[in-house]
């Protein structure tokens, strides 16, 4: 068997869902294909894309069950070893689709190539429900529905905009009220995930952490900045809630300083970015003897992308929770056959061949791409 093409699709999943999302098809000449998909960012996607069918040349004639090789030559030789997260990210999904050809080829799902699974489903928490609250009850109104959807772990960003290192005692107030809010209103069985997106200087960071550790929130996800791992480390020795990074680390070697410099309790690598679902599994396996679990980040579709997770976390002793856009939910239903749905907050392992789910091109052809508006960027004027 060998690979005879590579397809491309952006999907724009409607108004308000920040970005289009890239599938990628890979023919073989014995008719069997597989699908994948690469995460993408606002205003970066057609140049993902592009990564995708460029790698795409090298993909052709080549036997489908050589990934590791094939992924291997991509970062040595197509790149020369100047990765970005847009090649990471366009060579996740082609991996991907590769495991869904071989695994549909074998008869079997993934998970059972990769050593088989030690769980039969996998723990989800919900995210992407939290846009447009404004005051503390409304951020508890919708998290209210959230927990009636059968989930009971909740993701949300507390603090205001605009993203900077330095925030002032509003700021600070206001994220100290939401968790707050939070823990009161829903009580001590949900867990709540408190997001952080990388923004705060180290001060900042464990003073905050100080005020909310009473609320026992379930993780601190990147207080600081990974490329700092030291600051990170600073932070994690000062505080008693769990530190979360990774999203914005792409390899085994990025994380590996991690790990030797102890500077978090979880690590939440995405299987649409790193290099696709081996590469998490090995960043995973590294993560293990530091005794670190792994929560993969998942701000991806409902489909291939959440479907390519669970394949790498069965098999993963220190697996915790991953991640589940609530607002993705209606459109992934919509393009995938079967579609991925959590069940009492998890789900359950598929068992059909490959990654276990198949895309509907017609509905990702009516779903075309779309440029989002423009994003309003402060200028000087602006700052502080």
């Amino acid at each position: 068997m060998r690979v005879t093409g590579l397809e491309t699709f952006l999907v724009h999943p409607g108004g308000g869902k920040g970005k289009n999302w890239l599938f990628v098809k890979v023919l073989t000449d014995a008719g069997v294909h597989g699908w994948g998909e690469a995460y993408t960012q606002l205003d970066r996607d057609r140049a993902i894309e592009i990564f995708a069918q460029e790698m795409g040349r090298y993909l052709v004639g080549r036997d489908p069950f050589a990934i590791k090789h094939f992924t291997h030559t991509m970062y040595h030789d197509f790149v020369g070893k100047r990765g970005s997260v847009d090649f990471f990210s366009a060579l996740s999904a082609i991996e991907q689709a590769l495991w869904d050809v071989v695994g549909k080829a074998l008869g079997t799902p993934v998970y059972n190539l990769l050593g088989g699974p030690c769980r039969d489903r996998i723990r989800v928490y919900a995210n992407g429900w939290s846009g447009g609250a404004k005051t503390p009850a409304e951020l508890v109104e919708r998290a209210r529905e959230v927990l009636a959807m059968g989930f009971d772990a909740l993701k949300w960003d507390p603090f205001p905009d605009p993203w900077r290192a330095y925030i002032g005692p509003d700021e600070e107030r206001a994220a100290v009220e939401s968790v707050r809010a939070m823990r009161e209103a829903l009580g001590p069985d949900v867990e709540l995930l408190v997001e952080v997106h990388r923004r705060l200087a180290p001060m900042y960071a464990v003073r905050i952490a100080r005020q909310i550790e009473q609320y026992r929130p379930f993780w601190y996800e990147e207080p600081v900045s990974a490329q700092n791992l030291d600051a990170l480390a600073e932070v994690r020795r000062q505080i008693a809630i769990p530190v979360v990074t990774g999203e914005e680390l792409y390899t085994k070697s990025d994380f590996r300083q991690v790990f030797e410099k102890r500077a978090v309790d979880i690590i939440n690598p995405d299987v649409c970015n790193v290099g696709g679902i081996l590469e998490l599994k090995e960043i995973a396996a590294m993560a293990e003897p530091s005794y670190v679990a792994v929560s993969p980040h998942n701000y991806n579709s409902t489909t291939i992308g959440l479907a390519a997770t669970v394949q790498a976390s069965a098999v993963m002793p220190n697996f915790l929770i991953t991640e589940y856009f609530v607002n993705f939910e209606a459109v992934g239903k919509e393009i995938a056959r079967p579609p991925l749905l959590p069940e009492r907050g998890s789900i359950p392992l598929p068992t059909t061949p490959g990654l276990g789910i198949e895309l509907d091109e017609e509905a990702l052809r009516a779903r075309a791409y779309l440029p989002f508006p423009a994003r309003t960027l402060r200028r000087v004027s602006d700052e502080p």
